[in-house]
């Protein structure tokens, strides 16, 4: 059989077919044996094989999508025994449990700041860490032994926003990139500083020069985003105007901390938790940081004063609903015994 032998009847239903990448398998299932395939890759054949086990039916440079299908099917390839590793989720047919992550997976995401698929040079695929695979080509693989559920964009099994920033950050050297990557996904509304933080802190890579400042920017940003989307919910459910950042204290006494809304006639307070997860269970600072925060709510609940915590993604996903948490808050003050009163001081 040479090159051009007529391949089989089914190829013709191939040739008509959306996708042009194509593994093995797919390629035997539709009766090409791996042979005829790879004869087809010949020198100025009309298909090529850029990483092992996939082929193109195309010649010519491979745009960003079929990079990407082409490392998802090398990487997700059934191992040498044939069966796919046990998971708690189902293996996707073509990819198995691969999916995209990094910077690659970021630019699927419609990141500025992430490079096209076509020009990304190396493609970050999780995998589990029982796959025995190794990289090849433009291929790299990430084990790792817990993987998340994948989103699917574009039809392309992916790693979440967080998970694939912090495997993206654990790669990168410059400061400069890095912080417009996570500014852009908090900017974008990809997602919660927190989450943010929890893969970098999972990923080891939270103590990096580049990344601390970087993050130190990215909980700024999130607090800066947070603080409209309560203004909005306050004026787009038609709460009652409260007074916004304000410093409460008791006369001649102690500082009670401050709060982001405030309204004095039914002491009720609104904060906002925009507090970065804690990043080691060592971390005594941090653990008293939290340790602050629990004891002046407590403090602010027996002098009477209603304490309601909002948080970013909450209002972001469930807006109304933080209304109502505010409202039923604001209507039962009149059923409460008044509170102590409070001096209230611009923040």
């Amino acid at each position: 059989m040479t090159q051009n032998t007529p391949l089989p009847p089914c190829h013709s239903v191939t040739a008509r077919a959306r996708q042009r990448v194509l593994s093995a398998a797919q390629l035997k299932a539709m009766g090409v044996p791996a042979a005829r395939a790879v004869e087809q890759c010949g020198a100025g054949g009309p298909w090529q094989q850029p990483l092992p086990g996939v082929f193109v039916l195309h010649p010519g440079p491979l745009s960003g999508p079929e990079r990407l299908r082409s490392a998802l099917l090398y990487a997700g390839r059934p191992p040498v025994s044939g069966r796919r590793a046990a998971s708690s989720r189902a293996a996707d047919p073509a990819y198995g449990e691969a999916m995209l992550t990094g910077l690659a997976a970021l630019s699927l995401y419609g990141f500025a700041v992430a490079p096209p698929a076509a020009s990304v040079e190396r493609i970050d695929v999780l995998v589990p860490r029982v796959r025995r695979l190794r990289s090849a080509g433009y291929a790299r693989l990430l084990r790792t032994a817990e993987p998340p559920c994948p989103e699917r964009v574009e039809g392309l099994p992916a790693a979440p926003v967080a998970r694939a920033l912090a495997d993206a950050v654990a790669g990168l050297g410059d400061g400069v990139t890095v912080r417009r990557l996570l500014t852009e996904a908090v900017r974008g509304g990809h997602c919660e500083p927190a989450a943010v933080v929890g893969e970098l802190n999972r990923a080891k890579v939270l103590g990096r020069p580049q990344v601390v400042h970087a993050v130190d920017t990215l909980l700024a940003e999130g607090r800066a985003m947070a603080e409209e989307r309560l203004y909005d919910m306050v004026r787009t459910h038609g709460l009652k105007e409260p007074l916004w950042n304000v410093d409460l204290r008791l006369p001649g006494g102690p500082h009670l901390g401050g709060v982001d809304a405030y309204w004095p006639e039914e002491a009720v307070a609104v904060e906002l938790d925009t507090r970065a997860p804690r990043h080691s269970r060592h971390d005594e600072k941090h653990e008293a940081d939290w340790s602050a925060y629990a004891a002046r709510r407590e403090h602010l609940e027996r002098l009477g004063v209603t304490v309601v915590h909002l948080t970013p993604r909450n209002l972001r996903d469930a807006r109304e609903q933080q209304a109502t948490v505010v409202r039923t808050a604001l209507m039962a003050a009149a059923d409460r015994e008044p509170a102590a009163y409070v001096m209230i001081l611009p923040r």
